[in-house]
């Protein structure tokens, strides 16, 4: 196999979903309709929370951010696809794969650190219901949303600071439809020791980090659940948590097979839908997982289609 020198390589070539010409007009439909419908969809999120005093809690911003997040998260894979769909082309130049790489961490570990936070919000208000309105201040609310800002920004410049000591590549075909970082590992021929650092630099900072906070934060959540006395009340807590596990499951859940299979014995058709389900499927379906059977969005939509917002 030819090995490539970094100062050879001046782009990188994308895995197409399907090399059948008749399905290129359905791909570049159901794409462009996840697009939109997950981009509005937040859109509305944010939205809401920001014109209905109702939802003015930390709840609710912190929804508002994971959505922002969702937005940007699947504007630095999808646009792309879309295009080379459109005009038949897999190509993606070197500084593009980087800069796409760059913002997939950035806003990949930012759903991460939302996601931890709202867990913890959600131990404040179940664990510690007198105290929750001083806990979770606003002041305090706005400092944890600063952190994962500055914690996502933090991890993306080290990852690409580790990145850019690859240098050279075993190939220039890349095994998904955008620069995933493990796929660039993976081509790279570089040391065993960088590729150990940023494997195992990645699992602490976007796996291990986020989920220690969301389990601790749901074991104590559960230990206080089970000693309210009436079922009814244990369903209730419960219910308050049940999105927001709902998306954390299917985030992680889809993004932790990636890694493990690209550490095994990855398949690039499992790989590209098992991406795709955590970069395109899980922010669109977030909007609809937050919003069903939530009385204060039911209540805005009404009052949104009445005119009366």
């Amino acid at each position: 196999m030819e090995t490539y020198n970094l100062t050879n390589v001046s782009e990188f070539q994308l895995m197409d979903f399907s090399e059948d010409p008749d399905l290129k007009p359905i791909l570049f439909g159901l794409f462009l309709t996840m697009y939109l419908v997950t981009v509005l969809g937040n859109l509305l999120i944010i939205l809401a929370v920001i014109y209905d005093s109702h939802l003015h809690t930390p709840m609710y911003f912190f929804l508002s951010n994971l959505s922002l997040a969702d937005i940007c998260f699947i504007s630095t894979t999808v646009p792309k696809m879309i295009v080379d769909i459109q005009t038949h082309s897999r190509v993606i130049s070197y500084v593009g794969c980087l800069m796409q790489m760059n913002f997939f961490i950035i806003f990949m570990c930012m759903d991460d650190m939302v996601l931890t936070v709202m867990a913890y919000d959600r131990f404040a208000a179940i664990c510690h219901p007198l105290h929750y309105a001083v806990v979770m201040s606003p002041r305090l609310c706005l400092l944890l949303i600063l952190m994962s800002v500055f914690f996502s920004l933090f991890a993306s410049q080290v990852h690409n600071f580790l990145a850019l000591q690859l240098t050279c590549f075993k190939d220039v075909k890349i095994a998904n439809f955008f620069c995933h970082p493990s796929q660039l590992l993976t081509l790279s021929c570089s040391d065993s020791l960088i590729k150990n650092m940023v494997t195992y630099f990645a699992g602490v900072i976007l796996g291990f980090f986020p989920m220690a906070g969301i389990i601790f934060s749901y074991s104590k959540i559960v230990s206080s659940v089970l000693r309210i006395p009436s079922s009814g009340g244990r369903y209730k807590a419960f219910s308050t948590c049940s999105s927001h596990l709902s998306v954390v499951c299917l985030f992680y859940g889809t993004g932790l097979a990636v890694y493990l299979s690209s550490a095994v014995s990855y398949s690039p058709s499992k790989g590209m839908v098992a991406s795709l389900m955590y970069t395109v499927v899980t922010p669109m379906l977030n909007p609809f997982i937050y919003s069903l059977r939530n009385k204060d969005f039911s209540s805005f939509l009404k009052r949104l289609h009445c005119g009366t917002v």
